[in-house]
């Protein structure tokens, strides 16, 4: 597997380091041990404008993902993440959380998106919500939105799966 880390921060040296080892260890819980993967590390005012650009919201965002594949997923190549470390240090200062473990509940997210998971639809968000419990050790994105603790999200369907 290769996992490409850049950082723009200018804070950023000092947690790049960590989370190309932390998205190397969930490619490789995910069963991705032949994905290539790119994670970028930003400021808000960085994302703001990559968010504007690609999704039409003017705003300051947490994380952004960039499948390479379509569908999500196809593929060894993945794709990009972008990360706010700026956004992440707020969160994690708000919430006492350290910022490692905001940046690990923001790569899962972001990974898992790009593997095609989804949280449109309540199934698919509690599937996703419970996959980000397991990589991130601890409640995820999309289980803080839902309000289910971590380990009580269902198992459910990969977006875009057949039931079967």
């Amino acid at each position: 597997m290769t996992v490409h880390l850049a950082c723009e921060h200018p804070r950023g040296a000092s947690v790049a380091r960590r989370l190309r080892a932390r998205a190397a260890a969930f490619l490789a819980a995910l069963g991705q041990g032949e994905a290539e993967l790119s994670v970028l590390l930003v400021t808000d005012g960085r994302i703001r404008a990559l968010n504007r650009a690609w999704r039409g919201k003017d705003r300051a965002t947490d994380v952004l993902s960039f499948p390479l594949s379509e569908p999500a997923g196809n593929g060894p190549l993945l794709g990009d993440v972008v990360i706010s470390l700026d956004t992440a240090s707020r969160r994690a200062r708000a919430e006492a959380r350290p910022v490692s473990r905001e940046l690990d509940r923001y790569l899962a997210h972001g990974l898992l998106h790009l593997l095609g998971y989804d949280h449109e639809r309540a199934e698919d968000a509690r599937e996703m919500a419970a996959k980000e419990a397991e990589l991130a050790r601890g409640e995820g994105l999309v289980g803080a939105a839902l309000g289910v603790a971590p380990g009580r999200a269902a198992r459910g369907r990969r977006a875009g799966k057949k039931k079967g």
